[in-house]
């Protein structure tokens, strides 16, 4: 994927993520939380969480989406969301760039 591709579509994403905020009534407290995930961990998390959006990106473009979605949420990288290795990417099988709220449960 080209960098201005990845460029839009991460702000595509960004701009869904904040209609969805919108819609479900965040408040200002609440923040997406985002992750790379494989489509076991995908399918865990829609069991758990309520509103969810996810992603489905080409492994050699997913540490770059990420890195675009966290900074158009101008969210910092912390140590548990460090950019992964393409090794990494490749091992755990991940393949979907997730948002999720922690704060919100699915009942």
């Amino acid at each position: 994927m080209s960098e201005q591709t990845l460029e839009f579509e991460a702000r595509i994403y960004v701009y869904d993520l904040q209609n969805c905020a919108r819609e479900f009534g965040f408040k200002t407290e609440e923040h997406w939380e985002i992750l790379l995930a494989s489509h076991s961990e995908k399918t865990a998390l829609e069991k758990k969480y309520f509103p969810m959006l996810t992603l489905r990106v080409l492994p050699e473009s997913l540490s770059e989406m990420f890195n675009l979605v966290k900074g158009k949420l101008r969210q910092t990288m912390d140590a548990t969301a460090k950019k992964p290795s393409e090794d990494e990417v490749r091992q755990r099988e991940l393949q979907y760039v997730v948002a999720y709220n922690a704060a919100r449960l699915l009942n």
